[in-house]
């Protein structure tokens, strides 16, 4: 009896000496050669924003409540994805000439972020080669192939939490698709959508000046087109420049032509903006319509196409303006 009182003693003090699990993460690191004296460790979805005090020696370290995920880190110059965990107990160490490269983990919840951080890496170089878009299809896809295959042998020897496979596999099929698709899309604008080929149309366009116009009512002058929408901020970026350069060929041979591709809710915003930011040149609106796009393969914006009189593609996805290269493309059609 007095044996079973022991094992029992020792048994609740074995219980009551276990750690509980906590309900943060404790986050620490040190930065070589910092950018700041804080580090931004955020996720817009979650509603998460925290800001670490790194002191002199490049030192952090912070405790977090957080909802298991993904987080950016960013350092006043550059960033990394971190999967954050409560109970995880990470350490960080990076030097900032070398950002990428030299960030490594330690401590619990290590694992997964050291995978992270050789993935991004690899990813990087993959879409650094410059040579991938213009394989031939076979080579293309076997590349990707095997690129995706290491991909999942690593994570599948890797002693990793579930929820952060499971999102990473999307991931990776994700990237294959969108790999995929860029490929797919260069090599139609090679061919179908090549210097010298009849140009896609678009039809009874609103013009703001009045009346509709299509493409066909542009034939005599080379038509430079860019694409663009009230919201997209890039294109607003844009817009400076257009007008420099259209002031600039304004007695010359060619037509300057916006096409909003605004929504219909958004139709008066663009309405003002031509009146608020004076644009000049031919401003028409798409009315939702995107035969004209898609048939340019059109996956993001500003977009802009150049024409030549006769409404043959000179360059499907010319210069924007504010490249130097748009007025040496011109010059050199002695436009």
């Amino acid at each position: 009896m007095k044996k079973i009182v022991y094992l029992l003693a020792f048994s609740i003090a074995l219980v009551s000496c276990k750690e509980e699990q906590k309900d943060y993460v404790t986050f620490s690191g040190k930065i070589t050669n910092k950018n700041s004296d804080s580090v931004i460790i955020s996720n817009p979805q979650f509603r998460f924003n925290r800001v670490l005090k790194v002191d002199e020696n490049g030192v952090f370290k912070d405790t977090m409540k957080v909802t298991n995920g993904f987080y950016r880190l960013f350092d006043g110059k550059e960033s990394t994805t971190l999967y954050l965990k409560n109970g995880d107990d990470i350490n960080l160490t990076l030097d900032t000439k070398e950002f990428d490269e030299t960030i490594k983990y330690t401590g619990n919840g290590a694992e997964e972020n050291n995978f992270i951080a050789k993935a991004a890496i690899n990813q990087e170089k993959l879409f650094t080669d410059k040579g991938l878009m213009d394989l031939p299809e076979l080579d293309f896809k076997a590349k990707v192939s095997s690129f995706v295959d290491d991909f999942n042998k690593e994570i599948e020897g890797a002693s990793l939490d579930s929820t952060f496979v499971a999102n990473q596999k999307k991931n990776i099929t994700g990237l294959e698709n969108y790999l995929t698709k860029m490929y797919e899309d260069k090599q139609y604008l090679a061919t179908k959508l090549s210097k010298g080929k009849e140009s896609p149309k678009f039809l009874d366009y609103e013009n703001n000046a009045g009346g509709t116009t299509s493409l066909d009512d542009l034939k005599g002058k080379y038509v430079y087109i860019d694409l663009w929408a009230t919201w997209c901020q890039p294109c607003k970026n844009e817009i400076p420049f257009l007008k420099k350069v259209e002031k600039q060929y304004h007695d010359k041979n060619i037509e300057f032509v916006s096409i909003s591709v605004d929504k219909q809710r958004d139709y008066q915003t663009w309405k003002q903006m031509i009146v608020d930011k004076e644009l000049s040149g031919v401003q028409l609106y798409a009315k939702e319509d995107r035969t004209f796009m898609d048939a340019y393969r059109v996956s993001g914006i500003p977009r802009f196409i150049l024409l030549d009189p006769e409404g043959n593609i000179v360059d499907a996805n010319a210069p924007r303006p504010s490249d130097p290269k748009l007025i040496e493309l011109f010059q050199s059609l002695n436009i």
